[in-house]
C-alpha cells in the first residue's frame, strides 16, 4: 500500500445545513500531503440537511460523479437536463467546457448522503454531458464507470474505471492493480487488509501491478478505483 488516510484525518466541514468530510483538499481545507491520487482529485462524504443543498454554480473540465448512498439528490443544470438521483443511483456529469449546476435534497424530510467525487479528464474544452444509472449489483465486483460505458456502466472522458466491491460479513475478495493504480475507499462495513482494519471513511491506494487479498469483518460496501499509474 502506498497511501492510506484515516476516516477521522479527512477535512471537516459543517455549514448547518451541510456536513462535509473531505479526503483531499478541497475548499479551505488545505493539506500537501492529501491532494488526491493520480487524477483522482474529490472525494466529499456530503450530508446534505433535507430542503437544502448547493445553489447553482459552475464547473468546467472535470468529471464528476455522485454516488447516493442515503435519500435522493435533485440535480438542475444550465443544460437543461432535471433529474432525481435516488440511493443506489449513479451519476456523471462532465464539465467540459463549462456547466452551471444546482444539488439539492430532494426531500423536505430526510436526509441525502452521497459522495462527491471529481475525476480529472483526458480531453478538454469538450461540450458538457450528464449520464444517470441505476447499476445492479453482480456479483463481488460491478463495474459502475468505464472508459467506453461498455456493459451498460457510466462512460467517463479518463482511462479510469470506478467499480463497487460488496461483501458479506466473512467474504474474502482478491484485488488486481495490473498497470493501474488502485485505491479503494470504504462506504459501509469493515475491511481487514494485509492485517489491517478499513472502516467507513477510510480508504487507501495500491501500487500497479499488486494483488491483496481483503476480507470483511463487517458486511461490505466500498469503492474501487483504477486509476492511471
Amino acid at each position: 500500500m502506498q497511501y492510506i488516510k484515516r476516516a477521522e484525518d479527512r477535512g471537516q466541514v459543517d455549514l448547518g445545513w451541510l456536513k462535509s468530510k473531505h479526503s483531499f483538499s478541497f475548499g479551505e481545507y488545505h493539506d500537501p500531503k492529501h491532494m488526491g491520487v493520480s487524477v483522482l482529485r474529490v472525494i466529499n462524504d456530503d450530508m446534505v440537511m433535507p430542503a437544502q443543498g448547493f445553489g447553482t454554480h459552475g464547473h468546467r473540465d472535470m468529471e464528476i460523479i455522485s454516488y447516493v448512498i442515503e435519500g435522493a439528490l435533485k440535480h438542475e443544470d444550465s443544460t437543461g437536463n432535471k433529474y432525481t438521483v435516488p440511493a443506489g443511483d449513479v451519476q456523471r456529469m462532465s464539465a467540459g467546457s463549462g456547466v452551471r449546476h444546482s444539488e439539492f435534497n430532494a426531500s423536505n424530510t430526510d436526509v441525502v448522503k452521497f459522495l462527491q467525487i471529481w475525476i480529472q479528464p483526458n480531453v478538454m474544452g469538450i461540450p458538457p454531458s450528464y449520464e444517470q444509472k441505476s447499476i445492479p449489483q453482480q456479483g463481488q465486483l460491478t463495474p459502475l464507470v468505464t472508459p467506453t460505458g461498455s456493459s451498460d456502466t457510466l462512460s467517463i472522458n479518463q482511462n479510469a474505471s470506478i467499480s463497487r466491491l460488496v461483501l458479506k460479513t466473512g467474504e474474502a475478495f482478491t484485488l488486481h492493480t495490473e498497470q493501474h493504480i488502485g485505491y479503494l475507499h470504504i462506504v459501509k462495513g469493515v475491511l481487514l487488509v494485509n492485517g489491517e482494519e478499513f472502516s467507513a471513511g477510510d480508504a487507501l491506494a495500491v501500487d500497479p501491478q499488486q494483488s491483496y487479498e481483503v476480507k470483511a469483518n463487517d458486511a461490505l460496501e466500498a469503492l474501487w478505483f483504477n486509476l492511471p499509474s
